[in-house]
């Protein structure tokens, strides 16, 4: 019976990461543990941001947002991936499978342009911290957060569309614990041809215009710190610097670890590092964030003991 789009596949099946039967259950649990930790942490600093005020800043505007994504992104795939470790067969139907490719992509482009949004503010911060509070009003960060949820609405539509017109024939099962184009494209028993120029087009823009503006961001803060004089001066401007940096390293850096591998031809490869990219970057962020934070420090020690207060009476 054909698919309302013309494909001959009705559902797909998701091969999961391993097909090692001794690793299914430890590995179960070691993702499962990584949701649950990347859950509370994201859910975790979205409340924190929320319910104190001295945190209702640009920058922790930005942060807030890349918590809900983190929050929203996780929770896209990692119930089907927890299930390839428990069921024999994991299967996805083809309107869930495109449905879950359209929002894992939407929210992994939008994180890529909240962080270049987050490296903005900082270069605000450091080299104008006098136009500050103007320039980075709260119309213009709404304005500026909007545009990395429209850059991601149209990347996820332009490859949920392409993929959409193509026909998958009697290969349903998918290489992958997720929906990702690449596996997919695989499986067409159509022309791939204008879904990859669509790739090498939205990829090509996503991954220059943050790269380029995050560069030339962090090289007008370096060259402002190295002009202030104090040492006290200059390590404070770093540590304002400091958790950004290392969360747009792990983001892009096993992002594009993973389409390296991809590109090489081992998909097998292109999986496992994908891990990083989808399940310990998410998970590491809030940690990050919160670990290096004084002000998320006090925020969340400000909040306990509110609780506790609470709890006596």
């Amino acid at each position: 019976m054909l698919a309302e789009n013309g494909s001959l596949v009705t559902e797909f099946v998701l091969a999961g990461l391993t097909d090692h039967p001794e690793l299914q259950l430890p590995l179960f649990f070691l993702f499962l543990m990584i949701y649950i930790v990347t859950v509370v942490g994201n859910f975790g600093l979205v409340t924190l941001i929320g319910l104190n005020p001295h945190l209702h800043t640009p920058m922790y505007y930005f942060l807030f947002n890349l918590s809900f994504i983190d929050l929203c992104y996780s929770s896209v795939f990692s119930p089907k991936m927890l299930m390839n470790f428990i069921c024999e067969k994991n299967t996805i139907s083809y309107v869930g499978c495109m449905t879950q490719l359209f929002l894992f992509l939407f929210f992994v482009i939008s994180e890529c342009y909240m962080l270049t949004s987050m490296a903005y503010d900082r270069y605000v911060a450091i080299c104008n911290p006098l136009l500050y509070k103007v320039t980075m009003s709260p119309q213009v960060c709404s304005v500026i957060s909007f545009a990395a949820y429209g850059m991601g609405f149209a990347g996820a539509s332009a490859h949920t569309g392409c993929m959409l017109r193509l026909t998958f024939c009697n290969a349903n099962v998918i290489n992958h614990y997720l929906c990702d184009i690449l596996p997919l494209l695989q499986l067409s028993c159509t022309s791939t041809y204008v879904n990859e120029v669509v790739v090498l087009i939205v990829v090509g823009i996503n991954i220059t215009v943050p790269s380029f503006t995050i560069l030339i961001s962090y090289v007008f803060i370096l060259a402002n710190i190295l002009n202030i004089k104090s040492t006290q001066g200059r390590a404070k401007a770093f540590s304002t610097c400091s958790s950004h940096i290392m969360a747009i390293s792990l983001f892009f850096g096993s992002a594009a670890f993973m389409y390296l591998k991809y590109s090489s031809g081992s998909m097998e490869q292109g999986k496992i590092s994908s891990v990083f990219y989808t399940n310990i970057g998410p998970m590491l962020n809030p940690l990050i964030y919160s670990l290096r934070n004084k002000d998320v420090k006090v925020a969340l020690r400000k909040s306990l003991i509110k609780f506790q207060r609470k709890d006596r009476f």
